[in-house]
């Protein structure tokens, strides 16, 4: 049986990180329209940088997605056609879209643009495919929350409908994203494009009780150490005493969370015999998952983290890229792309849902902040000249170090025997960015990423 081999499709914060997951191996990218998409923060697009990475993408043979999957507010629904008119001239691939209204006003006024349907809209069932594709979409981009069975399902339902599915990024407490614990704490609503990722923070836990005069949760004083597993105990010691049926003393118990890169700033939560309902989750990873999806039909392969770096963007869409050419060629799966993906900062990796198992495998209890395993993204090389390279540092790297050159013709490791300042003075230490230094480096280097060997 031949395989059809699935996009691989590369999120682009930049039009640098755009390019950077072209020359990697990704077919095409999304990239986010202004004000009406979910990264409205750290979205370096504007119209100008839209424009130029559509005629780009179009001369490498590329595709380019525009992201304009906000769930608007009035006053963003009035604006929304006068705003999306000049992209839609620039002839993107196709809009990515969640709000049912403004798909109705862009298939009434456009209907020959194509329309992807978001994550955001949460689609999990066969039925739901075939309503959009009755609307006139030609994409569904399915929701995390589905295992492969389902699908499998869906497609073997709708043979006919393309499919996108995540397969490596962030993953949300929430179904896909529709969250409001940004919201709660900071007043930034992730449903309107300026999510602060809290539910990653670093927290400390306070107890608290209720002023009964405000409402307002007022920190409690205690002797030493709060010990939240003990109060916990205790809080299910009183329910059992109550009989388990009743209400007990503690229930809905408040407690004021305190983040780590914010001292004094108190935080009310409520918990309930049920538990805390706050968790950080761990990061997808579904590259051991590529041979199935293939098998299943998906059409389209995405990974999650506009926000993230380009060092990011180029490691994910190589070795993406390596285990779908694997799948479709019949090879086996290389384990080695795991480990290779270890070296990117990740809160720990989980398939999600695409495998059913514990809950607690979905959730990150060791540690709340990413964690560099196996190499660290150091520098990037911006010229080369008579086999030395400019690096524009990041991290910090020594003469000694083991270095991972990536580059899109193929990596290799090298040990560095050298480096130079730019006025030529010996280094032996890139004490990291900002700085720019020079080192030997032969074969191809033009646009290569550094990265030390832990």
């Amino acid at each position: 049986m031949t395989l059809k081999s699935p996009e691989l499709l590369l999120p682009a914060g930049s039009l640098d990180k755009m390019r950077a997951a072209y020359d990697f191996g990704a077919d095409a990218i999304y990239a986010g329209q202004p004000r009406y998409s979910l990264r409205a923060r750290n979205n370096e697009f504007r119209l100008e940088q839209i424009q130029q990475g559509i005629q780009e993408a179009h001369a490498r043979g590329k595709k380019f997605f525009l992201t304009s999957n906000l769930l608007p507010h009035n006053d963003k629904v009035r604006t929304y056609l006068r705003d999306i008119e000049p992209i839609i001239a620039m002839r993107p691939d196709a809009l990515i879209m969640a709000d049912p209204g403004l798909i109705m006003m862009v298939r009434e006024k456009w209907p020959e643009v194509d329309i992807h349907l978001s994550v955001q809209a949460n689609t999990v069932n066969f039925m739901a495919v075939k309503f959009w594709q009755k609307v006139g979409l030609t994409r569904i981009i399915l929701s995390r929350e589905l295992s492969l069975d389902e699908i499998a399902k869906i497609r073997q339902e709708c043979p006919d409908m393309e499919l996108e599915v995540f397969v490596h990024g962030a993953l949300c407490i929430a179904y896909s994203g529709r969250c409001l614990l940004s919201g709660y704490f900071n007043r930034r609503d992730p449903n309107q494009g300026t999510c602060t990722n809290a539910c990653r923070w670093n927290y400390a836990t306070q107890p608290a009780a209720v002023d009964p005069n405000t409402g307002e949760a007022i920190a409690v004083r205690m002797e030493g150490d709060f010990n939240f597993n003990q109060a916990q105990e205790d809080d299910h010691a009183a329910f059992a005493a109550c009989g388990g049926g009743a209400r007990h003393p503690l229930a809905d118990q408040v407690y004021l969370l305190e983040e780590k890169e914010r001292p004094g700033q108190l935080m009310p939560i409520m918990e309930d015999e049920h538990g805390t309902y706050i968790m950080n989750s761990k990061d997808l990873r579904a590259v051991e998952h590529v041979q199935r999806l293939v098998e299943i039909g998906v059409d389209s392969l995405k990974i999650e983290g506009r926000t993230k770096s380009q060092y990011y963007v180029s490691r994910t869409a190589q070795i993406y890229r390596r285990a779908i050419d694997d799948a479709v060629a019949g090879r086996p799966f290389n384990p080695e792309l795991i480990t290779e993906l270890e070296g990117l900062s990740n809160r720990g990796y989980t398939a999600g849902f695409l495998e059913r198992r514990p809950a607690n495998d979905y959730q990150n209890y060791e540690t709340g902040s990413s964690e560099a395993r196996r190499s660290q993204f150091v520098g990037e090389v911006k010229a080369v000249q008579d086999g030395w390279a400019e690096v524009e540092t990041k991290n910090r790297f020594a003469v000694g170090d083991m270095l991972e050159i990536i580059h899109p013709s193929g990596n290799r490791t090298l040990r560095l025997e050298q480096m130079l300042g730019l006025d030529g003075e010996p280094l032996q230490v890139a004490s990291g960015s900002p700085l720019r230094v020079r080192i030997p480096l032969a074969g191809p280097a033009e646009g290569a990423l550094l990265a030390r060997m832990l």
